[in-house]
């Protein structure tokens, strides 16, 4: 049997023991690792979601970034078309601004126009005033054509112009040489040591009117008024019936009497043609009355406007010289305007007349038919 060293199994023991301690140690080494092992791939997949999360979030805000950008886009263009049609309507109104000026303007002028126009066109005429009475109605047949005097009468109104101070007409012989001169937008004329410019214009006339009158005097019937009421109606129309039938006195046998008592007048139709004639030339007739008196006797007749016309009319061989200033004598003025527009070279022909009108002054001019022309 050997022998056994109790130092040498001291030391066994002690190894063993140092042994058990490094394979606790290790294995808690091993569990750490293990551990750690965990943590680490826990920490990879929550680094992995972060990532994921990281990334989504990115994406989801460049999209967000975009629409921004987009919408920054879309609200400028539309800022951009909205001020465009502000400004387009802002210049539409005013253009129509503009044209309602204008146009009020136009209207203005025309209502001027269609006041002078009514002003030149009215025919003044006093008309008496008739009191009429009707009693019967005539017969179609009841005037003969030897009833009337009948008389037709023409009034034709002279085209004319009003000259006022610092103007001039000039008429030439040629009508061409008036329409070379209309063609210059001004003249310089000399006169002593200075010049003068006027301008050529056309002349604008105002429109002139022709009408006939035409006038039926009865050699019939006459009017006979200053009838006092003296008695009555029927009493007073058999009077003067009887006093008006006397031959003696100029009378002649009546047709008809219709008295009016509110006027004091007379209609009287004679049979025979002549005796009213013969009548209202002496003006008076006596009657007998209550008493005699003293009537006035006038011719019945009838008027009736026809033909009335309007013309509008220019001038053919006149110009009107404008914006003459008068800085020197008024006849000399005049001898260099004729001197000037004599002579060829300045456009000029021979001259019929000239007038000019210093500042200050006005005059009608007048023209007759053979130097105007009709416009429509």
């Amino acid at each position: 049997m050997a022998d056994v060293n109790p130092e040498q199994g001291n030391e066994k023991t002690e190894e063993e023991s140092q042994l058990q301690e490094a394979q606790q140690e290790l294995e808690t080494w091993k569990a750490k690792v293990k551990e750690a092992d965990d943590v680490k791939t826990r920490l990879i997949f929550d680094k992995v979601d972060v990532d994921d999360v990281k990334t989504k979030a990115q994406k989801e805000m460049t999209d967000l970034l975009q629409k921004r950008d987009e919408a920054q886009r879309e609200f400028a263009a539309n800022m951009s078309r909205q001020e465009e049609l502000v400004l387009t309507q802002q210049r539409r109104n005013q253009d129509l601004l503009e044209k309602r000026k204008t146009l009020q303007a136009k209207l203005e002028a025309a209502r001027e126009e269609s006041v002078r126009l009514r002003e030149n066109f009215k025919v003044r005429v006093q008309v008496p005033d008739i009191n009429v009475k009707f009693t019967r109605q005539a017969p179609e047949d009841h005037h003969q054509e030897g009833d009337f005097i009948r008389g037709v009468f023409v009034f034709r109104q002279m085209p004319s112009v009003l000259l006022r101070g610092g103007q001039a007409l000039i008429t030439f012989e040629e009508e061409q040489v008036a329409s070379q001169i209309l063609r210059l937008a001004s003249c310089t004329v000399p006169c002593e040591n200075m010049t003068v410019d006027v301008e050529p214009q056309k002349i604008r006339m105002n429109p002139w009117v022709q009408f006939e009158v035409h006038l039926n005097v009865s050699t019939k019937e006459v009017k006979v008024s200053n009838i006092p009421a003296s008695c009555s109606e029927g009493r007073l129309e058999d009077r003067l019936e009887i006093s008006l039938s006397r031959p003696s006195r100029g009378g002649g046998e009546v047709d008809s009497l219709v008295y009016d008592r509110e006027t004091g007048t007379a209609h009287v139709t004679f049979l025979n043609p002549g005796v009213a004639e013969h009548l209202a030339i002496k003006g008076g007739y006596s009657v007998d009355l209550d008493t005699r008196v003293r009537v006035k006797i006038e011719n019945i007749h009838r008027q009736e406007l026809r033909q009335f016309q309007t013309f509008c009319a220019s001038t053919k061989r006149t110009v009107l010289l404008d914006n003459i200033k008068n800085r020197v004598d008024e006849e000399e003025l005049q001898d260099q305007l004729e001197i000037y527009f004599q002579k060829p070279g300045n456009c000029g022909g021979e001259i019929e007349s000239l007038h000019y009108v210093p500042v200050g002054g006005a005059v009608r001019a007048l023209f007759s038919n053979d130097t105007v022309k009709t416009e429509n």
